[in-house]
């Protein structure tokens, strides 16, 4: 049997955040942390730039090209934006030449950008400010299955068939058969890179939101993204994901079955355009993701 923690220290090896975001991370956490320290240390880096311009003037944020520099982007989204923009540029850099046994990446990272829309638009209907966040969050909020695929892949694997075969939750399967589940690792990891506290609290309580804490609700729209994400992998009527989020869920969002599909028709709506952006070398060797 095996802890998030054990996984976590064997992955860490292997996957470091670049030196670029630790240094932008700095700056959010420093009293004394300015956009012009964010800024140099974005554009010493030329492929982060041309990334992260070409995702704000994507239609995710609606500036329709006229954000010409970093600087720019800094003072118009904001040191916290920039942050979880660079994060998400870097952890699919980081993990996008992972090859896991057992593990379709392509279809992994199709269903991890799904998860990230999703939370982003249910945050937006929401009215939450900051919503662009939940867009990270989910998309880093299936990444302690990766983990598990990377360090312990038989584990992992027999977990996901033994679900499968019994129609039980994935999750209590790999409770039982590794020792800890995918939303532990993941919380784990988010911990071990220290980043702000919502990323752990979110990702680790995305099955169970009502332990959540301080981020109940958005635990939630996690919890809600990734019912939609499965139903998009597995071809599953809108109808029939609704009937199986529990009614806790649908009250605690105030949400109802015809938002789900809303939602997923929003997100299905940019799923090859993020997928391209976040993940271009994926798509490229496979031709389509």
């Amino acid at each position: 049997m095996h802890s998030a923690q054990e996984l976590v220290t064997n992955i860490v090896t292997l996957a470091t955040l670049p030196t670029v975001y630790l240094r932008i991370r700095e700056e959010l956490d420093s009293p004394a942390g300015s956009t012009a320290a964010v800024t140099h240390a974005i554009s010493a880096d030329p492929a982060l730039t041309t990334n992260l311009l070409r995702l704000v003037n994507s239609a995710f944020y609606g500036y329709g090209g006229r954000i010409e520099t970093i600087s720019r982007a800094v003072t118009i989204l904001g040191i916290q934006q920039v942050h979880d923009l660079v994060l998400a540029v870097s952890v699919s850099s980081t993990f996008s030449v992972f090859r896991p046994q057992h593990l379709d990446m392509p279809r992994f990272w199709r269903g991890s950008v799904m998860r990230g829309l999703s939370a982003r638009e249910i945050g937006r209907s929401h009215g939450m400010i900051g919503a662009e966040r939940l867009f990270v969050i989910g998309l880093l909020s299936d990444i302690g299955h990766l983990v598990m695929h990377q360090t312990i892949p038989d584990l992992a694997f027999e977990a996901r068939t033994v679900a499968t075969q019994n129609q039980e939750p994935l999750h209590e399967a790999e409770r039982r058969i590794a020792g800890c589940d995918y939303a532990e690792v993941g919380a784990c990891l988010m911990n071990y890179w220290k980043l702000p506290a919502c990323f752990a609290d979110i990702i680790g309580a995305q099955m169970t939101p009502r332990l959540g804490g301080d981020y109940v609700y958005e635990a939630a729209m996690v919890h809600f993204a990734t019912r939609i994400a499965q139903a998009d992998q597995e071809n599953e009527s809108s109808n029939a994901a609704a009937a199986r989020i529990d009614p806790v869920i649908w009250s605690l969002l105030d949400m109802q079955p015809a938002d789900l599909r809303r939602v997923r028709e929003s997100a299905e709506l940019d799923l090859a355009s993020y997928i391209t952006m976040f993940f271009p070398r994926l798509g490229h060797e496979h031709g389509h993701i």
